[in-house]
C-alpha cells in the first residue's frame, strides 16, 4: 500500500492521473521521484513505452523527456540513456540517430557520442559527418566549439586546413588564415603562411592579409601573348583608348546635327 502522506500535492496529482489512465503507478509512485520526473514516467507509461530505461532518480525530468522522445521513435536510446550526458547532449545524439533512422547515409554517431564533448561540440562533429567531411581532423577535445567550426567550414570550402587546424590558434586567428586560403582559390595568390604564426592575434592577421591582397591587386595586369612575345598590357589604358573614341564619335555626330 502507498503511504500518500509522503507525496506533495503535486506528486499526488501525477498518481492520481495515472490511476485514471490506467496505468501501473507503482514504477513512479516514489518519493524519490519529484513531480516533473514522475510526470516523463507517467507519459511513457500511458504509450507503452519501456519505460524502465529512464525510470530512475539519477536522471532530472529533462534527461527523461529526451529519452522518452527516443523511445517514442523507436531510436536504440542506449546509446545515450546515460546520467553522464546531459539533456543537450542527449539531444544530439538523438538527432544523429534520427538521421540515421530517415536517410540513406548512415553516420557514426560513436565518433562524438561521448562525454567528453560538450553539446556545442557535438553538433559541429554531427554536422561534418552528415556532410561528408574528415571529422577527425577537429573532433578533438583540445578544440573548442568556435575553432571546430572554423576548421568545419575550411573543409565544407575543400581548403587545406592542415594550416590552421592547431590549437596553438584561437577561433579568430584561425578564420583569418581561413580567409586568406579562400581568397587564393579566388584571386591572385598571396603567402598565407607569412602571418599564419600564433605570435600574431587576429587583427594583426587581418592587417597583414589585407596588405598583401592590396600589393597583389597593384601588380596585377593581364598578360596576353602577341607574336609568341608576352607583352604585358594595361587594361585600364585600353579601356580608357576605346571610351574616349566613343566619345569622340557621339560628339562628332551631335555636331553634325
Amino acid at each position: 500500500m502507498i503511504n500518500l502522506d509522503l507525496f506533495k500535492i503535486e506528486q499526488l496529482d501525477q498518481i492520481k492521473k495515472g490511476l485514471e489512465s490506467n496505468i501501473n503507478i507503482n514504477i513512479y509512485a516514489d518519493p524519490k521521484f519529484n513531480e516533473y520526473q514522475m510526470n516523463q514516467i507517467r507519459k511513457g507509461l500511458e504509450k507503452n513505452l519501456d519505460v524502465n530505461l529512464y525510470a530512475n532518480p539519477k536522471f532530472d525530468y529533462t534527461q527523461m523527456i529526451e529519452i522518452r522522445e527516443g523511445l517514442k521513435e523507436q531510436l536504440d536510446v542506449s546509446i545515450y540513456a546515460d546520467p553522464k550526458f546531459d539533456r543537450y547532449q542527449m539531444e544530439q545524439i538523438k538527432y544523429g540517430l534520427m538521421y540515421n533512422k530517415y536517410s540513406l547515409d548512415k553516420i557514426d554517431i560513436s565518433i562524438y557520442a561521448d562525454p567528453k564533448f560538450n553539446n556545442r561540440q557535438m553538433r559541429i562533429i554531427k554536422e561534418g559527418l552528415m556532410e561528408g567531411l574528415d571529422v577527425s581532423i577537429y573532433a578533438k577535445t583540445e578544440f573548442e566549439e568556435s575553432s571546430m567550426w572554423e576548421i568545419k567550414d575550411g573543409l565544407a570550402h575543400h581548403i587545406d586546413v592542415s594550416l590552421y587546424a592547431d590549437p596553438k590558434f584561437d577561433w579568430s586567428q584561425m578564420e583569418e588564415i581561413k580567409y586568406g586560403l579562400l581568397y587564393n582559390q579566388y584571386g591572385p595568390k598571396i603567402d598565407v603562411k607569412s602571418y599564419a604564426d600564433p605570435k600574431f592575434d587576429y587583427v594583426q592577421m587581418a592587417k597583414i592579409r589585407s596588405n598583401l591582397i592590396h600589393k597583389n591587386r597593384k601588380k596585377f595586369t593581364c598578360t596576353i601573348p602577341i607574336s609568341n612575345k608576352d607583352e604585358h598590357i594595361n587594361t585600364d589604358k585600353i579601356k580608357n583608348k576605346t571610351k574616349k573614341e566613343k566619345l569622340k564619335k557621339e560628339i562628332e555626330k551631335l555636331i553634325q546635327k
